[in-house]
């Protein structure tokens, strides 16, 4: 059996207590941060809490050469494996599944809060109003300059049918600017993101739901953890603010409903002047 098993959104204590059974139950526990970690925590304190040893696998050590994973599951009775957030929220967890069922290993799914419930939460931006998400990656990431024209493209595809976008931000662990490094880690901020997104957008005049080219964005920073920070403005006054440490994710919203524009004052501190009208 192979229990993939999300810790939630922060620390180790975020994880469903469902997950926190099958890790303790578990005869091995595998586990990758490179497409997203706990902020509030570490690898060693995840192990203490828990009771267990926990084998960390690097991109390579889950895409390309997974076979202890699976032999362990095949072989060793319960193997889980874990991710932050919910563990299928990544094409390489869904891969890593699929390999296990060419293998005739039994699997299973105990989920994890996930990064985009908290932003509608946090937000007060109604979750069933999100389009495609997106990741804005570092620039020296995609090989350019600025933002890669498929980011635009959703922002402005899900803005045209008044949909809010979700921005997930870069984190580049074990490579760098100049190639492959494990001692490299880097997490893109939301000030960097908004700066970055207008520049693009705002010159571009790409128009936001009232005609205006001035676009909002609103950040959310360590959700999940007991002081998560949230705010919302123009993206070029976002990106003089410092919101701390990370994780960050970037909202970027489409029409607002009456409720979304309250909340977003109430609960976010946005200047009303800076949103567009309500529809």
């Amino acid at each position: 059996m192979l229990t993939f098993v999300g810790l939630g959104l922060y620390d180790e204590r975020s994880i469903t207590v469902e997950g926190r059974d099958a890790l303790q139950e578990a005869d091995r526990v595998f586990a990758e941060f490179y497409t997203s970690r706990l902020a509030g925590t570490t690898v060693e304190a995840l192990e203490d809490h828990h009771g267990v040893d926990i084998e960390v696998r690097d991109r390579e050590g889950v895409e390309q050469d997974p076979e202890s994973i699976l032999d362990a599951a095949a072989s060793a009775g319960d193997a889980v494996f874990l991710t932050a957030g919910d563990p299928m929220i990544s094409t390489t967890h869904v891969d890593l599944r699929l390999r296990a069922a060419d293998r005739g290993i039994e699997t299973r799914i105990v989920h994890g809060t996930t990064a985009e419930a908290a932003a509608a939460s946090l937000s007060g931006l109604q979750n069933y109003r999100f389009g495609k998400a997106t990741t804005l990656p570092f620039p020296y990431a995609h090989g350019g300059e600025g933002v890669p024209g498929s980011v635009l493209e959703t922002i402005a595809d899900n803005r045209e049918r008044g949909l809010h976008t979700l921005v997930y931000l870069d984190i580049k662990v074990g490579t760098g600017p100049d190639g492959p490094d494990p001692d490299h880690e880097e997490y893109m901020t939301a000030d960097v993101a908004a700066g970055l997104l207008a520049d693009e957008l705002d010159t571009a005049g790409v128009a936001d739901a009232a005609g205006g080219v001035d676009t909002v964005g609103v950040v959310v920073a360590r959700a999940g953890s007991p002081e998560p920070l949230v705010a919302a403005d123009r993206l070029a006054a976002l990106a003089d603010r410092d919101f701390g440490e990370p994780l960050h994710l970037l909202v970027v919203p489409g029409d607002l409903h009456l409720l979304e524009h309250e909340a977003l004052v109430e609960l976010t501190g946005a200047p009303e002047a800076a949103l567009p009208d309500p529809v």
